[in-house]
């Protein structure tokens, strides 16, 4: 019995909104619901929010995505990398 916390937080890091789930809950299928009707300019999010599904939303209501895409995905996301 475990359970996780899916965090939003603004770019200052100051929570947003938060939802808990079980913890073997996946980390994707959180992040539309947090973001809910909030229309930041971008979101940063780790490579476990690279999905289809949330790429396509973020792209649809003009929110850049920056999400490093999965090891596994055909066709990598151009993504800055630090120096």
């Amino acid at each position: 019995m475990s359970t996780k916390i899916h965090a939003l937080v603004d770019g200052l890091g100051m929570l947003a909104r938060f939802r808990l789930t079980g913890g073997q809950a996946g980390d994707s299928p959180e992040a539309l619901p947090l973001l809910d009707e909030l229309n930041p300019a971008s979101l940063a999010a780790d490579k476990a929010y690279d999905s289809n599904a949330i790429l396509q939303h973020l792209q649809s209501v003009g929110i850049q995505a920056v999400i490093p895409s999965r090891a596994t995905r055909l066709e990598q996301h151009a993504l800055d990398e630090p120096c």
